[in-house]
């Protein structure tokens, strides 16, 4: 069991890292398992700095930050997967019990870098089940820092366990390489004696759709300009905003807060009460005005200069849909000026590889998973490009991070050009496009399964955007699932006493 050193004690720290990270849509049709994992699999110190060192993600901030504190890094597991469906139970405790295990609970504290809303059938707080196991392991007194989504579902067991709580300021997530860094840092102090970390929680019992949560503008900057106010103003370690998940069906979805204070309890818990205020007085603004595609389709013909930015957040690759919804497609199929658009769409790739670069093929595309995310498109066209589908992010988004679609087809079809995936592809980095030879500047119009996060990869290009209001396990419309475990009452399904 590890122990905490005393102040002084430490000089040049060594810190344990490792982590879990997947954000679970429960209304997502099928099961993660731990093949789904196995993309992102790293474990052991040479692996990690093989993989990280000198990209802008999570990992590659927890080694920055630990060269310039002369620390040294013991890597345990680190390993993720793309947002899908309920993870199965085996596979669930599977990685957990390797997570525990790869802790080295003799350094000096330990890093973790998770998401927040990860769920599995018998343990809706994952996270929160992960920090308890560890816990058991290291002792009450090892100390924790803990890095979470935006997105996170924060419960009281996460609260309770990590000594450090530092969640990305930012969405589209830009900033999780500076998060990392932020808590290695603040952890290193902990350990060195240098600040007595308490925290304040709190639920606002809101769910807010993903599209209320951009951090650029509207009700979600002017909440996260409130909070860093307010850690200026009181001299606090930090305030976690976490928007939630909505399409976790777990008793504690929505919207939380975690102030943490240097020693003041009194303080996080009045800075909390300012947070909590504003959230009830201003949960309306929290709410989505949603197109409906033929209305959008017919707005975005009619704009005469311009990308046209078609957000399809219903299938938000992101948020663990699909990624073959045709709602949409299926209106595009013969566009009147230039579209773009990418599905999941393994069989569709393989006819295409078949039938070779330069062979026109009549298929039928997308609505493959379900009948809610919709039914096959017939399409037409010539195979421009066949692809392994791998690229390197060069936004600001994970910069440098190597990611794969899998094998992949670009089919011309007329005046759309259809990019067809053997994995769902979230349309978070441009590389994905240009790694094909496709210039997102020469469309009219680009369909994007996001609901947010794309704009990283094309916000420079879009001079208008419609939010849609299709079908889909990511529908911004909160009323059209059936919640079971979320806690109630709970806003916008429930009336709640204004603040």
């Amino acid at each position: 069991m590890g122990t905490r050193k005393k102040a002084g004690e430490v000089s040049s720290p060594r810190i344990a890292v490792g982590g879990i990270y997947h954000e679970t849509n429960t209304f997502a049709p099928g099961i993660t398992t731990l093949d789904h994992f196995h993309s992102e699999w790293v474990e052991g110190d040479g692996a990690f700095a093989a993989r990280y060192a000198g990209s802008r993600t999570s990992m590659g901030g927890v080694l920055q930050a630990a060269a310039e504190q002369g620390a040294t890094v013991a890597a345990g597991l680190y390993t993720s997967a793309t947002p899908s469906a309920m993870v199965d139970r085996e596979t669930m405790e599977h990685l957990m019990h390797r997570l525990v295990d790869s802790i080295d609970a003799s350094a000096d504290g330990l890093i973790l870098i998770m998401h927040g809303a990860m769920v599995s059938e018998p343990y809706p707080d994952a996270e929160g089940e992960c920090l308890r196991l560890i816990r058991q392991k290291v002792g009450k007194d090892f100390p924790i820092a803990l890095t979470l989504d935006l997105h996170a579902n924060i419960s009281l067991a996460m609260v309770e366990q990590a000594d450090i709580i530092i969640g990305y300021d930012t969405y589209p997530h830009v900033d999780m390489y500076e998060r990392a860094i932020e808590a290695f840092h603040k952890l290193t102090a902990y350990i060195a004696g240098q600040l007595q970390p308490v925290h304040a929680y709190g639920h606002t019992s809101m769910l807010i759709a993903p599209q209320a949560m951009t951090t650029g503008s509207g009700a979600m900057r002017e909440l996260m300009e409130l909070a860093s106010q307010l850690e200026e103003t009181y001299g606090l370690v930090n305030i976690t905003v976490a928007g939630g998940f909505p399409y976790s069906d777990v008793p504690d979805a929505g919207m939380s807060f975690v102030v943490t204070a240097d020693g003041d309890a009194e303080t996080a818990q009045r800075c909390l009460a300012v947070l909590m205020a504003r959230m009830s007085k201003e949960k309306a603004r929290f709410n989505v005005e949603l197109w409906k595609p033929e209305d959008a389709l017919a707005e975005a013909w009619r704009v005469p200069d311009g990308v046209i930015i078609l957000a399809e957040g219903s299938d938000n690759v992101g948020g663990g849909a699909p990624a073959d919804a045709t709602h949409l497609l299926a209106r595009l199929v013969d566009p009147p000026q230039r579209a773009l658009q990418v599905l999941y769409d393994p069989e569709a790739v393989r006819i295409a590889a078949e039938a070779g670069i330069g062979a026109t093929i009549r298929l039928r595309v997308g609505g493959k998973t379900d009948v809610m995310h919709g039914e096959p498109v017939t399409v037409a066209g010539k195979v421009r490009l066949l692809s392994d589908g791998r690229y390197r992010h060069v936004g600001p988004y994970n910069t440098g991070h190597y990611a794969e679609m899998g094998k992949t087809a670009v089919l011309e079809c007329g005046r759309l050009t259809l990019v067809v995936t053997g994995q769902r592809t979230a349309p978070w980095d441009i590389g994905h496009l240009l790694s094909l030879g496709v210039d997102p500047s020469t469309y009219k119009v680009i369909v994007v399964k996001s609901a947010i996060a794309w704009q990283a990869a094309f916000g420079a290009l879009a001079r208008a955007v419609y939010q849609l209001d299709t079908p889909g396990c990511c529908s911004a419309n909160l009323h059209h699932f059936q919640y079971r475990l979320v806690r109630r009452p709970v806003y916008p399904l429930d009336e709640l006493p204004e603040g």
